[in-house]
């Protein structure tokens, strides 16, 4: 049963456009675990974190069980867990797991606790926006529209979003896209990139100093937090954010108030915060390279950026919008059929300097290529003839074990891929799986 309804609002000048709100019943995971404070079920909406810690959505009472944990991923099929470079990490089936798909039925464990998962017939509502653009973001598929919708959503709220997502996706897009559809857009948005700065330097950038305040300082300068009053901030590359910062900016955060540095006088801040990152926040505070505190208080909200290649059917629109005029001797047919051919391992920015440097050149010309734009995030390097890995019996036997597994994993695939010709339907009904664990496979193994 699914039904549809919308919502949005006007101001002064303009009508917003509306987000429709899809009602659907859907099958949904229950996780079930018992613990001295009893017998405990949560159904699982989303990707979210199991954890020790107070501030995770499913809060398991377990010394052995690390703050952050592991991470649930609901599908039709099972439950994703992964691992989260947790102490003790996932155990399934008595086998330790970085991640693996517990079906329906099925159970895993974490620390001393087992949980068991029952799946449910659950409805759901979906808010999708009614266009194809926010700011200045186009995306007429599915998980752009959703963002979109939870774009508009967050604006109207003061909450702290944290936007994840792989390198050239545009988060900094949705950034501002938050702050002008919010009612702070009549006010600035500054922008601090946290990688780009030594700690000394990065602190007065965000909270000004008074003059004198260390060698070089001849004069007071404002930070960008009384620069930015009444606006947003826009905190980008925040997983880089050095150790000794991150108390300072925890004390902004809680308190709304800071000091310059060299200066006694405590300021108010009147600014909303949004931060970014292509890093695991959550795996950094297991490493003990970002406070946990801190990190629950700026991902109050999550917005996840989907890579270009989820992305289904937007390669149209991006090129248009890149390319709304072509020269003569390059069509837009051409420009298409050769991206469609590519993984775009650097996302919406790796197509734009594509369009642009097809442009330039008048053709599209495969001597020009990347020689990395068929290769996925972080994937390895292809295999070398007769690449198996060693038997290597110096080594202990579940390192070797997972070594093989996953070498017959990768050929498996890549097999199937090429017999199929990359159809991943096919590959899907062939290998008796569920189309989305084959693109996950694709996207592990850089196939």
């Amino acid at each position: 049963m699914s039904d549809e309804r919308s919502f949005g609002h006007t101001t002064e000048n303009r009508e917003v456009p509306v987000a429709l709100v899809r009602r659907e019943r859907l099958r949904r995971p229950w996780v079930r675990w018992s613990d001295a404070y009893g017998e405990h079920e949560v159904l699982v909406e989303a990707r979210w974190i199991l954890g020790s810690a107070r501030d995770t959505h499913v809060c398991v009472s377990d010394r052995a069980v690390s703050r952050i944990h592991c991470e649930l991923d609901p599908t039709p099929d099972g439950l994703w867990i992964r691992d989260l470079g947790s102490k003790n990490g996932v155990v399934v089936d008595g086998l330790r797991v970085s991640g693996a798909l517990v079906p329906e039925g099925g159970t895993f464990r974490v620390g001393g606790t087992t949980l068991s998962i029952r799946y449910g017939e659950e409805v759901t509502d979906e808010r999708v926006w009614g266009a194809s653009q926010f700011g200045e973001m186009v995306g007429r598929s599915l998980a752009m529209r959703k963002l979109f919708a939870s774009i508009a959503q967050l604006a109207q709220t003061d909450l702290s979003v944290l936007i994840v997502g792989e390198t050239g996706t545009g988060k900094e897009l949705v950034a501002r896209a938050l702050h002008e559809a919010s009612a702070r857009a009549g006010f600035p948005l500054g922008v601090v990139d946290c990688a780009s700065m030594p700690e000394h330097l990065l602190e007065s950038e965000l909270f000004g100093h008074r003059r004198g305040a260390f060698t070089g300082a001849d004069a007071t300068h404002e930070g960008m937090v009384e620069r930015s009053e009444g606006g947003t901030i826009f905190l980008d590359e925040i997983g880089e954010l050095p150790l000794g910062m991150q108390p300072k900016l925890l004390r902004l955060l809680e308190t709304k108030t800071y000091k310059r540095v060299g200066d006694t006088k405590v300021r108010r801040a009147n600014v909303r915060f949004v931060s970014a990152t292509h890093r695991d926040l959550r795996k950094l505070v297991n490493a003990g390279a970002f406070r946990e505190d801190l990190y629950f208080r700026l991902a109050v909200a999550v917005l996840a950026v989907p890579a270009l290649r989820e992305r289904e059917g937007d390669l149209e629109v991006l090129v248009d919008r890149f390319a709304p005029e072509l020269p003569p001797s390059l069509s837009r047919q051409a420009l298409l059929e050769h991206a469609e051919q590519r993984a775009w391992a650097g996302n919406v920015r790796e197509l734009k300097s594509f369009v642009d440097r097809a442009i330039a050149l008048g053709t599209v010309d495969p001597d020009h290529a990347d020689p990395d734009a068929l290769r996925l995030p972080n994937a390895p390097a292809p295999a070398s003839p007769g690449g198996a890995p060693a038997l290597d019996v110096t080594k202990p036997f579940k390192v070797v074990r997972d070594a093989w597994l996953e070498h017959l994993e990768r050929e498996y695939l890549a097999t199937l891929m090429s017999v199929h010709g990359r159809n991943v339907s096919a590959v899907a009904r062939e290998a008796g799986l569920d189309r989305t664990y084959v693109h996950r496979l694709i996207r592990k193994h850089g196939l």
